[in-house]
């Protein structure tokens, strides 16, 4: 047959076609070849380098590979009959190592040779491989195309232990499908929550909890440290010293755009190729397009906009107006079972305000953020249906304020009419149950208003136990009430710990015991809070109400804590800080008091003062010094005093026996074995003790959340007392005949307020809220419970008494005590 056939009429007078180079064939760059043949499918001759061996596939489906729910075959977006039915040459394996600009020409490693008119560089993104001791053994792999998802299919076919670095969209993608290709798996991720750039903490820990429940371990904030084995990986050890076996391990931290091929040719690149808006290149002939290009200093990652970077590129090449603008993005798990959508820009900022939704029994969580009457992000788990929706008004910009009240339920609401909760409950027939905890319905509770004459929510806790229990329908009994009582119904003052809640202080005390909850997240989704993340209010009051009942199982959560006890400091309104060291009893020696004035010169302190109780403060201490300074008191044993803490501040005493003719007990001695026993434990507020040699009452034991005065047949306690805005004298608590039996007493004493008080309650408003002679049976009259407290109390110290201030001067939270910038330095330096 003849090569070079002759021209016919109809060939004569075609344009010669230009000639388009691609390289790369992936999904970015199959779209705008769909798009460009639709809209100039004559004006090019096209050739695709393609380094993998293999047609163009979807690699968002991966993931189903992966897991086993789908073939290769299935996931093939192109197969080789588009190309020959295209005219499109299609280069298998072939990477190109060369693009030579001036004869705009490119070669592939195999010696492939194209001329090009114009070239598309879609070269895409490596997988970022963190760089630590035995990164490079076998076993360890990465997870970007189907060569990655083979290996690891093939390693999970010894169903051995896996290991995952990396907890966002691909590292839990790759989690689940060795999980279901029966692997054990653990993923190891830095951040404190799963994807956290994707969602929000909240819709993080809810996405580890049905992770752990698949059977697959979760371990956040937690940093690879070494990756063990000698000819085979066999796990990884964490910073903190953790081992994880593993025959196994998939590091999936990141991606960071291929740009290597563009810079050896003089092409100007950053991050990734830099483009202008038609996706063009420093090089007028050249574009870049997908995860390698860079345009406006971003990069993309997700499928969305570099499907719309395919569709300017096409539309350019094409000779037609187009310009490529980023817009918001959506993301979606691919893990069945598993629903959750995120979109727009979340992020707390201020004059922004956020609606939340959470169903507890459906493990269902909702958040809209809001600004200037405008929906900019959402986050959603458990019940995603409306996630399109949502999109589409961040997309619009479309003002919601008409729909402001029903926006959060989704669509159907989208008329904005208000949603009228009375008129829901006045439908409910009788039978229909109220209180699942014990088991009463709506017309017992209206009976019982109207037969008993009751007029509040107590009453009918007292008379039918609705609302007794869990308090999950405490907002439906109070409706009943106002159903049936009409205007002459007056609702109490909200108890709620702040408005991101309707629940007190003693339900959620009551609740995180009830149902076993073990972080803020679990408390708040369980509790179905109203706001995301809590606020300033809640949190420190969780952190503390979780830290009290979990002792050993919960960990400390400085950022729910305020800045004095983040920094174990006091601010002084110039911003500098308080230091007060521990001195046991208020004695000190010759020893301590030369190392408190060498620091005092050494960090050039401004002021020194004694404090009324008994201790010696170092005011004007500089933020980035702390730690040198705690570092220097150490060495001489001074600890922390806990003068900026909601725990055992000062233990005061008098001289005693010692030294004092008056005195009839060793004050002095009790007062030190107090503070050694009591000392770190956190506590609802601040707790200040004192011991009084004799009646006299030189330690002013009178006025403290608990004293001792000393009498001849031993020891007096007392307990509730205030000087400070309020003046209250003590309450008698009773008397102990040894300093063993008044330890325990108020040890006991000490732990049931831990127990029962709520956050910022002092001792003496907790013992006004509970009653003293109820606090007077516990603790003296029923020595088998205060026994139990003391056994608690002694379980809790395990973990309470370690020295912070120790702890950071070895480097512990160093981020909190960097100052941002030197600025000496840097006014030096210009």
């Amino acid at each position: 047959m003849d090569e070079n056939p002759a021209l016919t009429p109809e060939t004569a007078h075609m344009p010669k076609r230009e000639k388009l180079v691609i390289i790369g064939n992936g999904m970015a760059p199959g779209r705008m070849l769909e798009v460009l043949l639709d809209l100039a499918p004559e004006k090019y001759d096209i050739a695709i380098f393609n380094a993998e061996p293999r047609v163009n596939y979807d690699r968002i489906l991966l993931s189903p590979v992966l897991s086993g729910e789908k073939s290769f075959e299935e996931i093939i977006i192109h197969g080789d009959g588009w190309y020959i039915d295209h005219g499109i040459t299609l280069y298998k394996g072939h990477k190109v190592v060369e693009i030579d600009r001036a004869a705009k020409l490119v070669r592939s490693e195999h010696g492939a040779v194209e001329a090009y008119d114009r070239l598309v560089i879609a070269t895409g993104s490596l997988p970022i491989i963190i760089p630590v001791p035995g990164a490079t053994r076998p076993g360890v792999l990465t997870y970007r195309d189907l060569d990655d998802v083979t290996a690891m299919l093939l390693a999970s076919k010894s169903r051995g232990d896996a290991v995952v670095i990396g907890g966002g969209l691909l590292g839990l993608e790759a989690t689940a499908g060795l999980a279901e290709q029966g692997m054990k798996v653990t993923v190891v991720h830095l951040m404190p929550t799963l994807m956290e750039r994707q969602l929000d903490a909240s819709a993080g820990h809810l996405l580890a909890k049905a992770l752990e429940r698949r059977g697959i371990t979760v371990l956040t904030g937690a940093n690879t440290k070494e990756i063990m084995g000698g000819t085979h990986v066999t796990g990884v050890r964490l910073e903190d010293g953790r081992e994880i076996p593993a025959s196994l391990v998939v590091m999936a931290v990141g991606i960071r755009p291929n740009i290597a091929l563009a810079k050896q040719a003089g092409i100007e690149t950053h991050r990734g190729i830099i483009v202008d808006e038609q996706l063009r290149t420093s090089d007028p002939a050249i574009f870049a397009l997908g995860e390698c290009a860079e345009f406006g200093g971003a990069t993309f990652g997700l499928v969305a906009p570099l499907y719309e970077m395919a569709k300017v590129l096409a539309a350019t090449l094409a000779d037609r107006e187009a310009a490529f603008a980023p817009a918001a993005t959506a993301t979606k798990l691919k893990v069945t079972g598993i629903n959750l959508f995120s979109a727009g820009d979340f992020a707390d900022a201020p004059g922004r305000e956020e609606i939340v939704l959470r169903d507890a029994a459906r493990d269902v969580y909702r958040r809209l953020v809001l600004e200037d009457d405008r929906l900019v992000g959402t986050v959603m788990y458990g019940e995603v249906s409306d996630g399109v929706w949502f999109f589409d008004l961040i997309k619009s910009g479309a003002p919601v304020g008409a729909m402001r009240e029903t926006l959060i339920f989704g669509e159907a609401y989208a008329s904005g009419a208000p949603l009228d909760p009375m008129a829901a409950v006045a439908a409910l027939p009788d039978e229909a149950e109220i209180c699942g905890c014990n088991g009463v319905c709506k017309g017992k509770i209206t009976a019982a208003i109207t037969s008993k004459g009751l007029t509040d929510l107590d009453g009918v806790r007292a008379h039918t136990k609705a609302s007794a229990s869990c308090g999950s329908c405490t907002g439906l009994v109070e409706k009943l009430l106002q159903l049936t009582l009409g205007e002459t119904y007056l609702p109490g003052k909200p108890a709620g710990i702040c408005p991101c809640t309707d629940l007190g202080h003693g339900d959620v005390r009551r609740l995180i015991i009830a149902r076993e909850l073990k972080t803020i997240p679990d408390v708040m989704q369980a509790l179905q809070w109203k706001s995301s993340g809590g606020c300033a209010k809640c949190r420190p009051a969780l952190n503390y109400y979780l830290l009290a009942t979990w002792p050993g199982e919960y960990k400390d959560d400085a950022q729910s804590r305020f800045i004095n006890e983040r920094v174990h400091a006091n601010i002084q309104k110039d911003g500098t800080y308080s230091v007060v060291p521990r001195m046991w009893g208020g004695m000190t020696s010759a020893n301590e008091l030369r190392a408190i004035a060498d620091v005092v010169d050494k960090f050039a302190i401004p002021a020194v003062k004694v404090t009324g109780g008994q201790r010696i403060d170092l005011l004007g201490v500089r933020k980035d010094d702390l730690p040198a300074v705690w570092r220097d008191l150490n060495r001489a044993g001074l600890v922390s005093g806990h003068a900026y803490g909601k725990a055992l501040r000062t233990v005061k005493t008098c001289v005693g026996t010692d030294w004092c003719r008056f005195g009839t007990q060793d004050s002095t001695g009790l007062g030190i074995r107090l503070e050694k026993f009591l000392w770190g434990s956190w506590t609802p507020a601040k707790v200040k003790l004192a011991v009084s040699g004799c009646p006299r009452n030189c330690a002013e034991a009178t006025c403290k959340d608990v004293g001792v005065i000393c009498i001849d047949s031993g020891y007096e306690i007392h307990f509730a007392g205030a000087a400070g805005l309020d003046i209250k004298g003590t309450e008698v608590l009773g008397h102990a005949k040894t300093e063993d039996e008044a330890l325990e007493i108020i040890a006991g004493l000490i732990q049931l307020y831990r127990e029962q008080g709520y956050y910022l309650e002092r001792i003496y408003k907790w013992a006004k809220r509970v009653g003293t002679d109820t606090i007077r049976q516990l603790i003296m009259e029923d020595r088998e419970r205060r026994q139990a407290l003391l056994a608690r109390f002694i379980h809790a110290q395990k973990f309470s008494q370690t020295d912070p201030w120790a702890e950071r001067a070895m480097g512990a939270e160093a981020h909190e005590f960097s100052p941002l910038a030197d600025l000496s330095r840097l006014e030096a330096a210009q």
